[in-house]
């Protein structure tokens, strides 16, 4: 008799459509072909198909007799070493196939997969990466890597694909046109269409186009929530990272979440992975907007109520379960408008802290006289003798570089005098705190004393974000901790950041040729668990501010996914940008997009900071160069230059097309 496994696997061949290519391909790899590519990488937009397509490679794998590695990107960590701990057989067992899905979440570990990992791969083995991103164009220009890496964008299905999968799905005749028409060829939207119309639609008027396809398609889906308490529950999933039984039970204290998160589970958009459920990100957009819409103070009550489960977490939990809630924590958090959170992160700044060691130690005094001058060294060569431990080092994934440092301070009470006499900084803070809350035996203060990123200094950063992050946990568990301060250079602009979150002192000491600002919070007189609830109701959370359903986040990816397509008609007219509020309007809307994109980055040359952003999205998508590296020798920069200017490009112009999607079309 088969297995469970086996039968799912004939079910998942039964109903796989399409992709006759890439199976082929992989099907001559498995056999040893030596003509066959080493590594395949798909990439395409949100709901085209490529984790099925995963499964589905996965599944002939399995049946070749092949030890499989299966890696998901939304839950790597920064540290390349932690995916090599994972990814380790590929480069020990002889035949094994490594699978990677959603690799737009771990993007960053691109180039050292290609420099560093994947060369050591031991004989006979395969890779398979999916993501939304395509993969950086040296690596498909590389002569070296030519005949081992295959390439494909997973386009929507054909026509006669998209009707067998509605006739496979035994939707009556007269919904097929109308739901042909809302998917586009969209798998991911033809498999709701599908799952709604098998399960007894109401009609075809159901099917009527609206400006949200997707919300539609959620709503006959779920249909009428059995009752408040599934609601409750699907609120919690659109807004956490992953939900776990557990997590669903303190949430939910009152409500059977056992009963509620099988029904959970059977929802079709929604996947089970290691750490819980995790919807499809474009149905957890709908439910979260949706929720935000109908009723923004259960949206603000649900946040409230993650957040100070993950501070619980971090004041009690086990050290495996600590290190990854600060990135749930920040995830909860990722579209909230706060001044201290201005910056949307690109996987090239993404970066892992590690403890300093002995080794460290030159670069770090090197970066601090770049950035704060000699006195700052002397600095920080004082607390590098007296607190080690509390440096840490942030190392770029992508390179492996060190990029940045920081310094956190356990200064104890009563204050010691050699630490006066030696820094103005915690001088000043001891001033302050003996002005207006004295620290009194037994407790201490914490100090960010050193946040130091010289390619970002003083502006917010991945480097601040993850340093606060460590901030709040220690915070959350620490014994006697008083007050927590953090140090800024540029005092004026800081203060603005912190408004509402951190306290400026008003304090200004100098060090060297450097005045500094302190902000701080008493951690006696507001709790981190008070502290972040009123950061959550005092700060407006930006929704959607037309049909389109966007967040912050997923509207920038639009952009990003959409910019490389601009070319390629065809293919810019499958992109999600076209769902967004700025294109709900045109009478052409491909060619009418295209157009506002190009004006639009050509806009932001009127400022004179934006004129090399605007030269560079110019060259890299508009002007045909085959790569980036080709467009980089068109404005005669140096690829790492080139880089940066295209990164601050992009920026700009997410910011200056999401204030159109929120202000409607012009």
């Amino acid at each position: 008799m088969a297995s469970v496994g086996e039968r799912l696997s004939r079910a998942r061949e039964r109903a796989f459509i399409g992709r006759e290519e890439e199976l082929a391909c992989f099907g001559r790899a498995l056999t040893g072909d030596p003509d066959a590519p080493f590594a395949f990488y798909a990439y395409g937009p949100g709901g085209i198909g490529k984790s099925t397509l995963v499964r589905c490679l996965a599944d002939q794998a399995r049946a070749a007799g092949r030890t499989l590695l299966e890696v998901d990107g939304r839950f790597v960590s920064r540290d390349p070493a932690d995916f090599e701990r994972a990814a380790g057989p590929l480069l020990d067992v002889p035949g094994t196939v490594l699978f990677v899905d959603s690799f737009e979440h771990c993007q960053w570990l691109e180039s050292w997969l290609w420099h560093r990992f994947l060369p050591r791969a031991a004989e006979d083995t395969l890779v398979v990466l999916a993501g939304r991103q395509a993969p950086q164009p040296q690596w498909t220009a590389d002569p070296a890597w030519a005949g081992l890496l295959y390439v494909r964008e997973i386009g929507p299905f054909s026509d006669a694909q998209a009707r067998s999968l509605l006739e496979a799905a035994q939707i009556r005749p007269e919904l097929r046109e109308r739901m042909l028409h809302f998917a586009g060829g969209n798998p991911l939207a033809l498999s709701l269409a599908a799952a709604v119309g098998s399960s007894g639609g109401t009609g075809e008027e159901a099917w009527a186009p609206s400006a949200d396809i997707l919300r539609t398609l959620l709503a006959g889906l779920i249909g009428d929530v059995p009752t408040a308490a599934h609601r409750r529950a699907l609120e919690v999933v659109a807004q956490a990272h992953s939900t776990s039984e557990e997590l669903l039970g303190a949430i939910l204290p009152d409500e059977d979440t056992h009963l509620l998160f099988g029904w959970l589970r059977e929802l079709p958009f929604m996947e089970a992975t290691p750490r819980g459920l995790y919807p499809h990100d474009a149905a957890r957009e709908t439910l979260a907007g949706d929720l935000r819409w109908r009723a923004p103070n259960a949206f603000t009550d649900v946040r409230r109520r993650l957040a100070e489960e993950y501070l619980r977490i971090l004041r009690e939990g086990t050290e495996e379960r600590i290190s990854v809630v600060p990135d749930e924590l920040f995830y909860l958090f990722r579209e909230m408008g706060t001044p201290a959170r201005r910056g949307i992160w690109t996987a090239e700044e993404e970066v892992h802290e590690r403890p300093l060691q002995p080794g460290d130690i030159e670069v770090v005094l090197r970066m601090a006289e770049e950035t704060e001058g000699r006195a700052s060294v002397d600095l920080v060569r004082y607390w590098l003798e007296r607190q080690p431990q509390g440096f840490g080092v942030f190392r770029s994934v992508s390179t492996g570089e060190t990029v940045a440092f920081t310094g956190r301070l356990v200064l104890p009470a009563p204050p010691d005098p050699e630490d006066l006499a030696a820094d103005p900084v915690v001088a000043a803070a001891w001033a302050y705190t003996a002005a207006t809350a004295p620290v009194r035996p037994g407790e201490h203060i914490a100090m960010t004393r050193f946040s130091i990123c010289p390619e970002r200094y003083q502006m917010p950063s991945r480097v601040i974000d993850l340093s606060n992050s460590r901030a709040q946990g220690e915070a959350a568990r620490a014994r006697g901790r008083a007050h927590g301060f953090v140090v800024y250079q540029d005092a004026d602009a800081w203060s603005d950041r912190l408004r509402g979150i951190m306290h400026d002192t008003g304090a200004r000491p100098r060090v060297g040729e450097h005045t500094y600002g302190l902000f701080c919070n008493d951690w006696r007189q507001v709790s981190v668990e008070a502290w972040m609830r009123h950061l959550i109701t005092s700060t407006k959370v930006p929704g959607p501010s037309g049909p389109s359903g966007f967040s912050r986040a997923s509207f920038d990816q639009a952009v990003r996914e959409a910019l490389p397509h601009w070319r390629d008609t065809g293919a810019f007219a499958a992109c999600a940008l076209l769902r967004t509020r700025i294109a709900a309007d045109f009478a052409e809307p491909v060619e009418e997009l295209r157009t506002l994109l190009r004006a639009a980055v050509d806009e932001l040359a009127r400022d004179p900071r934006g004129v090399r952003a605007r030269d560079a999205l110019t060259a890299g998508y508009f002007s045909g160069a085959p790569t980036q590296e080709a467009a980089a020798r068109r404005l005669g920069l140096p690829y790492g230059t080139y880089r940066r200017h295209l990164r601050q490009g992009l920026d700009l112009l997410c910011a200056e097309l999401w204030e159109r999607e929120l202000q409607g079309p012009r």
